[in-house]
């Protein structure tokens, strides 16, 4: 069964989506100038992201390297 692309992850499952990154690599994602990074939606004070869009934007890194 393939991830439904429309999910909503929080930040724990971004980062272990990334390959387990620290909370300050994606702060710094999302803070860079000019990035690419998908932004969240906020519900209350928790962030969360479309599985899709981490993972059209990861796929975006890779090509690009």
């Amino acid at each position: 069964m393939t991830p439904d692309p429309e999910a909503r992850l929080n930040s724990h499952e971004v980062r272990a989506l990334c390959g387990g990154v620290s909370d300050m690599w994606l702060w710094r994602r999302m803070n860079e100038e000019g990035g690419t990074f998908p932004r969240p939606t906020v519900i209350g004070r928790r962030r969360f992201w479309r599985r899709g869009d981490v993972l059209a934007w990861f796929e975006a890194q890779n090509e690009a390297a």
